[in-house]
């Protein structure tokens, strides 16, 4: 009997890699941060040898931590940042360019221009997304414009395109495996969500040759053999989004449950079931995951600064000097005094979709100090979150009865009991807040059979604390007043006069 599954988390500040047991308990953890590169204002870049140097080593660390073997385990998940985008060399398997992370801006004024040509209904019709550069088909066309020869190249089948999860694949088989799964293809605005293939007129749309395209396998099954020497000769047998695999680990099975993960950004979940439900609250339609020739979807609403927004406090404003210290310094006033931060630093997602906002801070005055700064980014978080919340709800057609939550702001119990105040509905943490890696390690455990099936995963979630509303509807009315005034006034802030 295998000992254990590996999950490979690559996110967007960190590299980590998780080990569980049959039980879902954590054997080991290794973390490691990698370098943030803005090399221009809206510009957000990722070195992507740094990306596998620190998965890679993450993931001997945890086995070394846990004194594992490769024989000793059953698979590998794979889970990442999503619409990241690299794009390299087949041949010698290096890149052509730095990879363009998520949060980057710099192909709005391509999507404004497919607008302007009447084809973002085209879009939205087969790939459930909007027209922003938050994905990566507007990305790759930006990197196969402005890098030299890079067109003509991959017209001629020598680069290959991928988001993060594509390109550990490709470094873990030694470049032997090129495919993604349907969660990460759905996030690039070139795949068709209904046919579950590439879909030729996007490709035409946005000019891109099928030559570089990754092929298309199930999130649950066998991707390939590792042949690095610390994971030698184990399978890769589950692939998935980070926003699918957190739903998938909290156990988020059937239709109507809805998970929020508070990472870098926060990115909030509703389980479909096997209907694509269109949006008509500027949500996203995405594939959750594809298991045993099923395909199963989801409503998403994306916020880009979530847990950033601590960062920001820490690194840039220097408020605070770690990321945990923010909870006792908010904590130590009643509350904003009034307050409201938008954290627009990337533009706003969902349900607005706005390339062009920016941060904005209102309502200071004299006595504001570094509390109710930090007051108002954890507000600002929740308040974000309740925005998609609602426009989710209107959606399904009902409201949701809980929110599971997961991710590393979620242990901030302040925070929690905000968004719990400000929904109106529990809010619950799970025992285990590692959901997103057990998401990918559960999917690469039911490929191999170290897991049965779907209900003995969900007899590993357990509950660790629920949060309920504290405060009434009348409450904490003002607070959203002043949130929707302020965010008005962050719209639009950047575009060209």
């Amino acid at each position: 009997m295998k000992k254990a599954v590996l999950a490979l988390d690559q996110g967007t500040t960190s590299s980590r890699a998780i080990l569980f047991d049959h039980d879902g308990r954590t054997l080991a953890v290794a973390r490691r941060e990698f370098t943030q590169h803005y090399p221009k204002s809206g510009w957000v870049e990722h070195d992507p040898d740094e990306i596998w140097s620190s998965q890679i080593s993450v993931a001997a660390e945890a086995m070394a931590r846990a004194g594992l073997a490769p024989a000793d385990l059953a698979g590998i998940g794979i889970t990442n940042q999503r619409e990241t985008t690299l794009l390299w060399d087949r041949r010698t398997g290096r890149p052509v360019h730095p990879a363009i992370v998520w949060q980057d801006r710099r192909s709005a004024a391509a999507c404004d221009a497919l607008r302007a040509k009447g084809v973002e209904g085209v879009f939205r019709k087969r790939t459930g997304l909007v027209l922003d550069p938050y994905f990566s088909g507007t990305k790759l066309a930006w990197l196969l414009e402005h890098v030299s020869d890079a067109r003509a190249r991959a017209e001629r089948g020598e680069l290959a395109f991928g988001t993060v999860d594509t390109w550990l694949l490709w470094q873990l088989t030694g470049g032997r495996v090129h495919a993604t799964d349907p969660s990460n293809a759905s996030r690039t605005l070139l795949y068709n969500i209904h046919a579950h293939l590439w879909d030729d007129e996007l490709l035409r749309l946005l000019d891109i040759p099928r030559a570089v395209l990754p092929e298309v396998r199930p999130s649950s099954g066998t991707f390939g053999t590792a042949t690095v020497a610390a994971l030698a000769g184990v399978p890769i047998a589950g692939i998935a989004g980070d926003q699918q695999a957190a739903l998938f680990g909290q156990a988020c099975f059937e239709p109507g449950m809805a998970k929020n993960t508070y990472g870098t950004g926060c990115f909030l979940l509703l389980n479909t079931g096997t209907r694509p439900v269109e949006s008509k609250n500027k949500l996203l339609t995405t594939v959750a995951w594809t298991i045993d020739g099923r395909t199963e979807y989801a409503l998403e609403g994306s916020v880009f600064m979530g847990g950033a927004v601590v960062q920001w406090l820490r690194d840039e404003m220097k408020l605070i000097p770690r990321s945990a210290a923010v909870e006792p310094l908010a904590a130590s006033v009643p509350d904003a005094g009034g307050v409201v931060l938008v954290p627009a630093f990337a533009g706003l997602g969902a349900p607005y979709w706005d390339p062009y906002a920016r941060g904005t801070l209102v309502g200071m005055t004299r006595g504001t100090g570094a509390a109710h700064l930090a007051r108002a980014a954890l507000e600002s978080i929740a308040l974000q979150s309740h925005d998609v919340l609602r426009a989710m709800e209107r959606d399904a057609g009902f409201g949701l009865k809980e929110l599971r939550v997961d991710g590393g702001a979620c242990a901030n119990d302040l925070l929690m009991q905000i968004q719990a105040d400000l929904l109106q509905v529990p809010v619950i943490r799970p025992a285990n807040t590692e959901t997103t890696a057990f998401g990918a390690a559960c999917l690469a455990g039911l490929a191999t059979g170290f897991w049965r099936d779907r209900a003995e995963l969900a007899s590993r979630w357990r509950a660790e604390r629920r949060f309920a509303a504290a405060q009434s509807p009348d409450a904490v009315r003002p607070v959203l007043r002043r949130w929707e005034r302020a965010v008005a006034l962050s719209r639009d802030w950047a575009r060209e006069p």
